[in-house]
């Protein structure tokens, strides 16, 4: 083989193993996507409704329906619609066992989307949500875009080293095959310390346009990390609650609320004698949610409404709503001890601190997650007076979470079908002021919701001011 065969042979393999370990760079892309888990109170029912994700389009996609104990059979339907046209139905039939019921319906494109559930009786829901698009960012373009240039100029190089009578005349698309390469290693550097643009959805006002191309136009918008709170409305009708959540600034309906803890809305109602629902309002517009509250009581009513506005950060908004009904009020609680609680038996020690630890004691392992979470603690206080006025006023209104514990290798939460947990469900919290509260714990068993109403009488040393 003569000495231009042999350099030119040498010059592509030395290009080709660069190209060869420059391609095991990662770069950054858009996510693929995860199931999305969020609750919904549709008229008597408590459901957990979860969307699969679908990491390609067009796709299946799988919805499963989570009933709770005491849910009554019957028939869901179910649609997805993009850009306001319906574009898929499927229908669910529920059975008298507690379980998840399926129903499968197909999405054709990344971006917004929109689930909509009826039972043909209450108002339908709709869920928002967002199917990904694979973006190939711009510097993993400009990696592999390269060393594929720097492989045909290499290729032209050899080409021109053979048939040239001067050697010289192959410097020249030798020259552009490095320059290729230089680009293409430049890419793969910045694939590893470039941060990703807003991601629709989560940051940004999801449009089909930026969901398929978050690069184009990709900064940091001020509107979308500066929004106000909203402002809620809540008005008491044919025996549900309607929730109008507005803009503080422009008051334009928010309908920009973002899945956080398996729910769009966590919705806390505490009766005048202090009975609590933790309910979770079907979205029936923008702004527009709609919950049902079975057999009320006669008087004032405490509500406190937890969201996530995109760009706005948590949000607790309280108010209060008059209802008219003929339930008998609930009896007192009582404080630290054992009691039984829809069948369960359960011992429930206090010590108030500070700070204060609070654990129902279950006595069985088989305990499941409920919105993400072991169990939840209501908290409202100190209290005095009928209880719903009270709660509605009370300078304390907390939530506070007892986590799944964490299993190595476990990257998902795990959803409701888990029941290996227990028997202990633990809270730490610091009151701040001493006073009697009202505090509601719950846990789920047996695909039932568990509430246990108890009061902590706070000395002044056991607050922490």
């Amino acid at each position: 083989m003569g000495s231009k065969p042999k350099l030119a042979l040498a010059l592509l393999l030395a290009i080709l193993g660069i190209a060869a370990g420059g391609g095991t760079a990662h770069a950054d892309g858009a996510p693929s996507g995860a199931d999305i888990q969020v609750a919904q109170t549709l008229g008597a029912r408590e459901l957990t409704v979860i969307i699969r994700r679908v990491d390609v389009t067009p796709s299946p996609l799988r919805v499963d329906v989570v009933t709770h104990r005491g849910t009554a059979p019957g028939t869901l339907h179910l649609s997805v619609a993009a850009d306001g046209v319906v574009t898929a139905k499927a229908d669910v039939v529920l059975g008298a066992e507690p379980g998840v019921y399926a129903g499968n319906l197909r999405v054709g494109k990344p971006g917004p989307w929109e689930l909509s559930l009826s039972d043909g009786t209450s108002p339908a829901a709709t869920i928002p949500f967002i199917v990904p698009a694979r973006v190939v960012p711009p510097w993993e373009k400009a990696a592999y875009g390269g060393f594929v240039a720097a492989g045909a100029f290499l290729l032209l190089a050899l080409i021109v080293g053979l048939r040239a009578r001067r050697t010289a005349f192959a410097l020249v698309p030798a020259g552009g095959a490095v320059a290729a390469i230089a680009v293409a290693v430049t890419g793969a550097l910045l694939s590893a310390s470039t941060p990703p643009p807003p991601a629709p959805g989560s940051q940004l006002d999801p449009t089909f346009d930026n969901v398929t191309d978050p690069y184009a136009n990709a900064r940091l918008s001020t509107v979308d990390y500066s929004r106000p709170p909203v402002n809620l409305a809540v008005r008491a009708e044919r025996g549900e609650l309607r929730l109008g959540l507005t803009d503080g600034a422009t008051g334009r309906p928010a309908d920009d609320l973002l899945v956080h803890d398996n729910a769009l809305v966590h919705l806390v109602v505490v009766s005048p004698s202090g009975r609590m629902s933790h309910l979770h309002p079907v979205r029936v517009g923008p702004g527009d949610y709609r919950v049902g509250l079975a057999d009320p009581e006669a008087g004032t009513y405490a509500v406190a409404a937890e969201l996530v506005r995109r760009g706005g950060g948590v949000q607790l908004v309280r108010s209060t709503v008059d209802m008219t009904g003929a339930a008998a009020p609930a009896p007192e609680p009582a404080g630290a001890g054992p009691r039984t609680v829809d069948g369960t038996p359960v011992d429930l020690t206090i010590s108030p601190g500070p700070p204060a630890t609070i654990t129902a004691h279950f006595r069985t392992h088989d305990l499941q997650p409920w919105l993400g979470m072991l169990g939840h603690l209501i908290i409202a206080g100190p209290i005095t007076g009928p209880v719903g006025e009270s709660a509605a006023k009370a300078p304390t209104w907390a939530h506070v979470h007892a986590m799944i514990p964490p299993v190595a290798g476990q990257l998902d939460r795990p959803d409701e079908t888990v029941a290996a947990y227990g028997p202990d469900v633990g809270f730490t919290y610091t009151f701040s002021a001493p006073g009697r509260y009202r505090i509601w714990l719950q846990a789920e068993r047996d695909y039932r919701v568990l509430t246990i109403p108890a009061v902590v009488d706070v000395p002044a040393n056991g607050a922490g001011r």
